[in-house]
């Protein structure tokens, strides 16, 4: 799954453009390399973003097409 589109379902990030615009701008990072939007993420993927001053960094748990609201925590866990 593309690491927007990720982001997107997993909920830790509104909207794809965002996701795509953040990853584009070199904030968002898996397993230690700068992501583009398309990168491609698999469970057990380390994926830090940095928001601000803030990194957060998650571990890819589960890669989910259509995620409902209560299920996208499930998606990851913060690390």
């Amino acid at each position: 799954m593309r690491i927007d589109k990720y982001l997107k379902n997993a909920r830790v990030i509104k909207r794809r453009t965002i996701a795509k615009e953040a990853c584009e701008q070199g904030r968002v990072f898996v397993n230690g390399k700068s992501a583009k939007p398309g990168t491609e993420v698999s469970v057990g993927d380390e994926i830090e973003i940095v928001f601000g001053t803030k990194p957060m960094k998650i571990r890819v748990e589960k890669l989910t097409e259509h995620v409902m609201k209560d299920d996208a925590k499930e998606m990851y866990t913060i690390i």
